[in-house]
């Protein structure tokens, strides 16, 4: 007299709907990654291109990163850049969110809200348009970038609650520093590379990223051109072993700074913490950890939302964990080979570390969104016991106990199937960046680079590609390594 499909199926078909809205598909991330992995960059933006649709409004800020990266690999630094600057201000524009969008995250999960980015992407925003600028050989374009830089590090250092959170970037102080050097601009320059050096030093136990070597000769170097004896003589007492070239010998050479990407950014997933609070949901809740095999996640989701809505006495609460991606990548091995004359080589330098940025970064927000999770997981579940208890209440006393059997598994099967934790991330970052800097004299060369990796794994070597360096010049190279 009621419906003819069994009850287990209706709820699985409802659990299904709700499950289709929660976060974004990764099949076109895995698509990139095989297409950057065959050093098909254009390929790999046509990919995220197509893939614009499935972003949404709520995640215009992440296509903008995506796509802005996209094309920074694929060499279209132009397209890269417009991308980037919607993306910085979609940034500004979120700061403030409607009531509304508020509430509706807080009855099912943060996915609904519009994408806000952690601060470090924030920052690599600004890091990509400047990189973009010097790549195009406009290196007093990426130096207003590099102001900009300057600007939201010192807007970030002044708002940030953690004090040994992230609040400074040292990689960003660096390249502000190598950018403002290749203009001439050594003051600035030796500013950037002093707080580099502090920054380093400061963030080591977390950041994981050791001092580069070649930022000790770049203080060297431009505290003796400023004629800044006391902290000349202070970084030689600090660095006795470090070789360096004086600036005044550097003139009539030309640099090439390589940029060398490495790996993949870590992932996030959910990770269900799933509540009883009857012993038979206690008992339940170990079986079905043990029993249920599905073929994929969804399908376990699926399982685990009718029988604890079956149950109803299970509470279920969603938090983000990362999944590392950790590089193969030892260093890369930089060589230029004039047409006469021995080649000059030069091995790239750890600057970056974006798992433990994104590491101290999910660190700090964790003690908050687990409130929120348990917030929002308990008023869920009061919600479903008071559906249930007013549907029997709203028909006749025969009726009563199996409509609210009904309603009662619908409102706490769906209130388990909507908590998702908000696993989005600007995943077409890499997880390490290098540098390498070669100063060479003026001339025509050819550009090998060759990855050496972990263990005994084969190295990668990119082809050959021909250079013309004029003396005075700073050349950008971007590569990118997927291992």
């Amino acid at each position: 007299r009621f419906i003819s499909w069994p009850l287990h199926s209706v709820i699985g078909w409802c659990l299904l709907w709700v499950l289709s809205g929660c976060g974004l598909s990764s099949n076109h991330y895995l698509l990139i990654d095989q297409s950057l992995a065959a050093h098909d960059a254009r390929r790999a933006d046509a990919i995220m291109a197509e893939a614009e649709s499935e972003y949404g409004p709520r995640n215009r800020l992440l296509y903008s990163m995506d796509r802005g990266m996209t094309l920074h690999l694929a060499g279209e630094y132009m397209q890269s850049n417009a991308q980037l600057e919607s993306a910085a201000q979609e940034v500004e524009r979120l700061y403030t969110r409607t009531i509304r969008t508020e509430t509706a995250a807080f009855l099912t999960n943060d996915n609904v809200l519009p994408y806000e980015g952690d601060p470090y992407e924030h920052v690599m925003i600004n890091i990509i348009k400047a990189l973009n600028y010097a790549a195009m050989g406009q290196l007093m374009e990426a130096v207003v970038e590099a102001r900009q830089i300057d600007h939201r590090l010192n807007v970030l250092s002044d708002a940030a609650k953690e004090k040994d959170g992230y609040r400074e970037d040292a990689f960003a102080r660096y390249l502000t520093g190598v950018l403002y050097e290749a203009t001439g601009d050594l003051n600035n320059a030796f500013i950037a590379y002093r707080k580099a050096y502090d920054i380093y030093d400061a963030t080591k136990s977390w950041a994981r990223t050791p001092m580069p070597p070649m930022l000790r000769a770049d203080l060297l170097r431009t505290t003796d051109a400023l004629h800044m004896t006391t902290e000349f003589e202070e970084y030689r007492r600090l660095f006795p072993e470090t070789r360096w070239l004086p600036r005044a010998d550097q003139q009539n050479l030309a640099q090439v700074v390589v940029i060398g990407y490495n790996g993949r950014a870590p992932r996030k997933e959910d990770a269900f913490l799933d509540i009883p609070i009857s012993l038979s949901a206690l008992q339940l809740v170990l079986l079905n950890r043990g029993v249920i095999h599905a073929s994929n996640r969804q399908e376990r989701r699926v399982a685990d939302s009718v029988l604890y809505g079956l149950n109803g006495r299970v509470v279920r609460v969603a938090l983000p964990k990362l999944i590392l991606q950790k590089t193969q990548v030892v260093h890369e091995t930089v060589t230029l080979i004039p047409r006469g004359g021995e080649p000059i080589s030069a091995t790239s330098e750890l600057v970056y570390n974006g798992t433990a940025l994104a590491e101290r970064s999910l660190s700090d927000r964790l003690p908050g969104i687990t409130t929120k999770a348990l917030a929002r997981a308990a008023v869920k579940f009061a919600a479903a016991e008071a559906a249930t208890r007013g549907s029997q209440h709203a028909v006749n006393k025969g009726d009563a106990p199996w409509v609210g059997l009904l309603v009662g598994v619908l409102a706490h099967g769906l209130a388990v199937a909507s908590e998702s934790a908000d696993t989005r991330s600007w995943r077409t970052l890499p997880d390490e960046i290098q540098i390498s800097r070669l100063w060479v004299p003026p001339g025509e060369y050819e550009s090998r680079i060759q990855a050496m990796v972990r263990g005994n794994g084969t190295p990668q070597v990119e082809g050959p590609r021909p250079l013309v360096l004029r003396a005075g010049q700073t050349l950008f190279l971007i590569e990118r390594v997927m291992l």
